[in-house]
C-alpha cells in the first residue's frame, strides 16, 4: 500500500506541492518516511522557492510613497540615527508644521483657480517648483564668497534640479499652459515672493528650507500621479512634446543623472513615445526631487551621484557611449 501511494505521489508535479492551500502543509496529507528522498527533495525545492521569492522581493524597487517614510527619516536623518534632543525635536516639529501649513495654503489656492485647467496648473506649479533651487544656489554662492561653507556637490545637484524643472516648465509652455496673461502674472509673482522667502528660510534653517521644498515636490508628484490615472488613455493617443523628446532621449544626459542622488548614473533612461510617457517621466522626476530634498535635510552629507563612492564599484559595462564619426 505504501509503495503504491509513493508511486502516486511521485507522479504529481512538484510545483503542485508548492501552491498554498487552506488545509495547511500539503506534505502532511501523504504518509512517507522522514528520510524519503522525494520528501526531502520537495522540501528543499520549497525552501529554495521561498528564498528566491524573498530575493526577488528585495531586488524589486518599491513605488515612491511620499507618506510612508519611517519615523526619524522625516527629519532627514539616516536610518539608525539616535533621536534628537527634546528642544530640537520640538523645533523640527514647528518647522514642519509651518511648511505643511504654507504648502496646504498654496494647494487650496491652486485647487480653487485651476480645478479644470490642468496644463495651466502645471505651468504655475513648475514655475514655483524650480525657485527653491535658485534660492539655495544664491545662498551657497554667498557663503562661498565669504569662505563660510563650501560644498561643490550641493551646487552641482541643485543646478541639475533647476535644469530639470526648467524643462518641465518648457514642456508645459509647449502644451499651452502659459497662454493666459493671468496665469503668467500669478506664477511670476508667487515665484518672486517664494524666492526671497526661501532665501531667508535657507539662511535661518537649511533643514526647514529643504523640508519645505520636499513638501512642494511631494504635492507635484501627487498632482501628476492623479492626472495620469484619470487621463491616461487620452494621453496615450496624444503626440509627445518635442521638448520632452529632446531632453529625455537626446544629447548628454549627465545633468539628468545628476539630480537623482538615489540612483546610480545611467541607470534610468526614459522612453518617450507619447504624451503619457512624458507625464510618467515628469512624475518620476518629482519623486527623485523629493528623495534628494529628504537627503539634503541631513546637512553636509549630500553627494553627487557622479562622485558618490558608493556608486564607484558599479559595473560600467552598461554605459552608453556617444557614437563617433
Amino acid at each position: 500500500m505504501a509503495r503504491s501511494m509513493s508511486s502516486i505521489v511521485n507522479g504529481i508535479p512538484v510545483s503542485s506541492f508548492l501552491k498554498p492551500s487552506n488545509c495547511g502543509n500539503t506534505d502532511s496529507l501523504f504518509f512517507k518516511p522522514q528520510n524519503s528522498p522525494s520528501l526531502i527533495s520537495r522540501r528543499l525545492l520549497g525552501v529554495k522557492s521561498k528564498v528566491i521569492k524573498e530575493e526577488e522581493k528585495t531586488i524589486v524597487e518599491e513605488k515612491f510613497q511620499p507618506q510612508s517614510f519611517p519615523q526619524g527619516e522625516e527629519r532627514g536623518e539616516p536610518p539608525g540615527t539616535p533621536p534628537s534632543s527634546g528642544p530640537e525635536r520640538w523645533i523640527i516639529k514647528l518647522e514642519q508644521s509651518i511648511n505643511i501649513f504654507l504648502t496646504d495654503t498654496v494647494i487650496k489656492l491652486l485647487d480653487a483657480l485651476y480645478r479644470d485647467r490642468n496644463f495651466a496648473r502645471f505651468f504655475v506649479l513648475e514655475t514655483i517648483a524650480r525657485v527653491p533651487y535658485f534660492s539655495f544656489m544664491s545662498v551657497l554662492h554667498l557663503y562661498e564668497t565669504f569662505g563660510w561653507w563650501r560644498r561643490s556637490d550641493y551646487l552641482k545637484v541643485h543646478f541639475a534640479e533647476s535644469w530639470n524643472e526648467m524643462h518641465h516648465l518648457l514642456i508645459m509652455e509647449e502644451l499651452g499652459g502659459n497662454d493666459w496673461w493671468f496665469d503668467r502674472f500669478l506664477a511670476q509673482h508667487i515665484a518672486v515672493f517664494y524666492y526671497f522667502m526661501t532665501v531667508a528660510m535657507y539662511m535661518l534653517s537649511p533643514r526647514m528650507a529643504y523640508h519645505f521644498s520636499e513638501c512642494v515636490e511631494n504635492h507635484a508628484y501627487e498632482t501628476y500621479d492623479k492626472f495620469i490615472k484619470s487621463q491616461g488613455e487620452q494621453l496615450k493617443q496624444m503626440r509627445a512634446s518635442k521638448v520632452a523628446v529632446k531632453y529625455y532621449t537626446e544629447g548628454d544626459l549627465y545633468l539628468f543623472d545628476e539630480f537623482q542622488t538615489s540612483k546610480v548614473p545611467n541607470s534610468r533612461r526614459p522612453k518617450i513615445e507619447n504624451l503619457y510617457d512624458v507625464f510618467i517621466n515628469i512624475r518620476d522626476d518629482e519623486a527623485e526631487h523629493c528623495k534628494t530634498m529628504k537627503a539634503c535635510q541631513d546637512l553636509g552629507t549630500l553627494r553627487s551621484p557622479h562622485t558618490n563612492p558608493d556608486y564607484a564599484s558599479e559595473d560600467d559595462s552598461n554605459l552608453v557611449l556617444p557614437k563617433t564619426d
